[in-house]
Formats: structure tokens, C-alpha cells, sequence
């Protein structure tokens, strides 16, 4: 999952919001002495989300829809238009509208800037340039933000043609992530539970 879900997962604490966005930014341990104890909650929680998505079955029949030379990145892909999904049906998934959500998330990660790693704070001024995470329900912008990946993996790959070939199987994409997210939301919450500060 991207952004989004992983923020919307993550519930209404502000700490578990932060660390569902730190998650893809802090490799290893994260340090307890730069980061407070319920923001290193969410970046484990972050990791869980991602490693009960990368096993659902119906993720993994997503995935298989997708062919070569897609299919070598349908994690990306996938992470990607699923918030998509998301993003386009927000109000069927959250009682907040999608413009607020978004523009919370922004003022949080303004106001922890100087806490954040460099990769994170380059990301968060693309947010606020491009109205993110909010403007992943648009198309366009996530053709645009694929083809950033793409341009920014080290090796030749094809996600700046992506958008497409997601786009043709949009009916199929759809029924997987109807099928997944709501179990993935009670996965969440149940770690939250179970995590509770």
C-alpha cells in the first residue's frame, strides 16, 4: 500500500500517521533517540501493513494480472493504484473527506520537518506541489508519479507506460481491492488494538 492507506490505517493519532509515513523512508531500526516511541509504533505498523499486503492472496492474483515486463513491478504498481482506488472512493472509506485528510497530512509533515530524513522531506514539497496524496484520485497525476518512480529506479524499467495497462484491467484491479481492503483495514485495526500507548 502507499501513502494514503498507510496514513488512513494508521487511525487518528497523529504519531501512528507519522510513522505510516517514515515507514518507507527509515531502513533498519528505527532510533528511539530521534524518533518518540509511538512514531516507531507506526513505522512497525507500516511494515506490517506491507508484509500482510505482499501475502494476501488477493493481492497476489492482482499481481498475476498484470503481464510482462509489468509483472516484475507489480508491487510498485499495485501499491499505486490501489491508492488510487482509495483515493477516487475516499468516502466510502473514511468518514473524513479526502480533501481534509490530505491536507492534515501535509500540515503534519510541515510541522515535523526538521525530525524528518532528507527523503521524506523531498517528498513532502511534492505533496504540497501536487496536492498529494489527494490528487492520486486524478489519472494524470498518477501516470506523472509513476513515470517519477521509473525515472528514479536504477535500472531501465517500464512504469512511465503503466498507467494503461492498469487501466485496462481496472474492473479486475477493483474486485481484488474491494475483496482486500476491508480486510487489511481490520488487520489494522486489530494491530492498533493490540499495540495500544
Amino acid at each position: 500500500m502507499n501513502h494514503l492507506a498507510h496514513t488512513l490505517l494508521a487511525g487518528s493519532e497523529e504519531a501512528l500517521q507519522l510513522g505510516g509515513m517514515l515507514g518507507d523512508f527509515v531502513h533498519g531500526a528505527p532510533d528511539p533517540a530521534r524518533f518518540a516511541p509511538r512514531v516507531i509504533e507506526g513505522i512497525r505498523l507500516h511494515r506490517a501493513i506491507d508484509v500482510y499486503t505482499d501475502a494476501h492472496a488477493e493481492v497476489l492474483a492482482a499481481k498475476a494480472r498484470l503481464p510482462p515486463p509489468y509483472r516484475r513491478y507489480a508491487g510498485i504498481l499495485l501499491d499505486m493504484w490501489f491508492d488510487h482506488c482509495l483515493a477516487r472512493d475516499f468516502s466510502r472509506w473514511s468518514d473524513q473527506p479526502l480533501a481534509l485528510r490530505s491536507a492534515a497530512l501535509r500540515g503534519l509533515l510541515r510541522r515535523e520537518q526538521p525530525r524528518l530524513p532528507p527523503g521524506l522531506r523531498r517528498f513532502s514539497a511534492y505533496m504540497e506541489q501536487n496536492d498529494l496524496p489527494a490528487a492520486y484520485a486524478d489519472r494524470t497525476v498518477l501516470g506523472q508519479a509513476l513515470a517519477g518512480i521509473g525515472q528514479r529506479l536504477s535500472r531501465a524499467n517500464p512504469l512511465a507506460s503503466a498507467l494503461p495497462v492498469l487501466a485496462e484491467r481496472e474492473a479486475v484491479l477493483q474486485q481484488h481491492f474491494e475483496a482486500f481492503f476491508p480486510q487489511l483495514q481490520a488487520f489494522a485495526r486489530a494491530w492498533v488494538e493490540q499495540h495500544a500507548g
